[in-house]
């Protein structure tokens, strides 16, 4: 296996506008990891294009990335909603008898459980979302609040209907027998005990070793090359574990 290829580290947002935040991660990371941050339908260049609701949906648009011969490992990054994509595509890998990526990084979302607070989303009306995202209150619809969460209600019925779809998806009958990708759990210092101590709600869903980090401030602040810099050295740690003969992805 080269030492000239990089170790690609796929990066998926907490929503299709998420991934901007990674954007200038190139210069943090470090030698010998590339960070690709994967933009999904709705983004950008791609604003135009539907976005996408659905598992099916999700594994059409992403998982050529990771199925067409490319030469050198790679690893996952998913951050809040982009978490749960990541791990629904080394999943799909892993029943499919694929590579799959070196590890597999979580940050900003616990495990896939389905939380009670949520409706099904995609029986909800705009008012019962509305009631969801205003913290359980009533938001007047002429408030700059209401207005706010109004324009941006498709987008966030979108987000909340993959999330739906991806957590039911993740808690049926694993075909292929457990996941054995490492996972490392990347936390905040500021964020509560419960997000920082996640790492022992992941070990549920890998055979492999699951790690926990935190860094100083928010974990996607503009300016902080600390998750960075973090993923960077775990790219090339987990690099130099790799025997010879390894699968290069």
């Amino acid at each position: 296996m080269s030492v000239d290829r990089p170790v690609r580290l796929y990066c998926f947002g907490h929503s299709a506008e998420g991934v901007f935040a990674f954007g200038d991660w190139a210069a943090d990371v470090g030698p010998g990891v590339e960070p690709v941050p994967v933009l999904l339908p709705g983004c950008t260049q791609r604003r135009t294009e539907p976005r996408l609701t659905t598992r099916t949906g999700l594994l059409a648009e992403v998982l050529p990335l990771f199925t067409v011969p490319r030469p050198g490992p790679y690893a996952l990054y998913g951050h809040g909603l982009g978490a749960l994509a990541a791990l629904t595509v080394v999943r799909a890998l892993h029943e499919e008898g694929l590579p799959g990526p070196v590890f597999l990084g979580v940050g900003a979302w616990p495990p896939p459980l389905p939380p009670a607070e949520l409706p099904d989303v995609r029986g909800a009306t705009d008012t019962d979302l509305l009631h969801v995202l205003g913290g359980g209150r009533v938001v007047p619809p002429g408030s700059d609040e209401g207005i706010m969460l109004r324009a941006v209600l498709p987008v966030l019925r979108a987000d909340l209907e993959l999330a739906q779809d991806l957590r039911e998806a993740a808690g049926r009958p694993w075909r292929a027998g457990p996941l054995t990708t490492p996972v490392l759990v990347v936390a905040s210092e500021d964020d509560p005990p419960a997000a920082v101590d996640a790492a022992d709600d992941w070990r549920q869903w890998t055979l492999g070793p699951v790690r926990s980090r935190t860094v100083p401030g928010r974990l996607l602040a503009r300016g902080s090359g600390e998750l960075p810099q973090l993923l960077g050295r775990a790219c090339r740690v987990a690099r130099r574990l790799l025997p010879e003969s390894a699968p290069v992805g």
